[in-house]
């Protein structure tokens, strides 16, 4: 398996989920490698049934794999970091509080490894209180800059901003783009993505000067009689891309 990885050349790189290993693979090729797929986490019983499975995962793809929570859940965080520790996956999604636990685990530094905020309202200002015990509490808000300080620190590459809802956040998205560019890190809009918004969303970041963007869309593409995601979908979104980059 290929630990560095293969999506570092791209300025952008599709997330996307996958319903099955035949789904992963398809999507996998469908967008010619320009892509991580998902695996959450939250769909096995235990961490040991996760790195099983995960694992074969990860040889259909290149191990272009994206250790996923669950729509955010914090309480999958620690599960994760297990997962990523054994599995050694291109890609982590975690919630804010959990990201020094998976860089330390992993044990290097090339798997991304995302840190989740959320909108407040006020462009600017981000929530950082995602994980297990601080998403119960009082909304912790800060600056996105001191945000991305943060994450940095704890050895993340990149902010999951979640949940955008689309456009609903559009202001408060394109001060975090903005933000993201001034300190040289790497954006994952997610919640809400659509083949109708997919290119507005990459268009502010790409035009506030992100450095790397991996959008993340799920629910708008998955089938839901088979809980696969549409290849024909991904192949739509890998052309747009593909215009959005000329």
């Amino acid at each position: 398996m290929t630990l560095t990885p293969n999506f570092y050349q791209d300025r952008l790189c599709l997330n996307v989920l996958a319903g099955s290993k035949a789904n992963a693979r398809a999507v996998w090729q469908a967008a010619e490698g320009h892509v991580l797929v998902g695996v959450l986490s939250k769909n096995y019983a235990s961490s040991e049934a996760a790195i099983a499975d995960m694992r074969d995962y990860a040889q259909l793809i290149d191990n272009a794999l994206s250790v996923g929570l669950g729509a955010g859940d914090p309480n999958q965080s620690a599960m994760v970091s297990e997962i990523a520790a054994a599995i050694q996956p291109q890609h982590v999604n975690q919630v804010f509080t959990g990201v020094a636990t998976s860089r330390a685990l992993l044990g290097q530094s090339q798997t991304v490894v995302n840190g989740l905020i959320s909108p407040t309202g006020t462009p600017g200002k981000v929530k950082i209180s995602t994980g297990p015990l601080s998403s119960q509490g009082a909304d912790a808000i800060v600056p996105v800059d001191s945000a991305i300080a943060l994450l940095k620190d704890m050895g993340g590459s990149s902010v999951k901003y979640f949940p955008m809802g689309g456009l609903q956040s559009v202001d408060e998205y394109r001060a975090v783009a903005e933000a993201c560019a001034r300190h040289d890190f790497w954006l994952e809009p997610t919640g809400g993505i659509d083949l109708d918004n997919y290119a507005t969303i990459v268009r502010i970041a790409l035009e506030s000067g992100v450095s790397k963007i991996i959008p993340h869309i799920y629910s708008s593409i998955i089938d839901k009689a088979s809980g696969d995601t549409r290849v024909e979908d991904v192949r739509q979104l890998l052309a747009i891309t593909k215009t959005l980059l000329v």
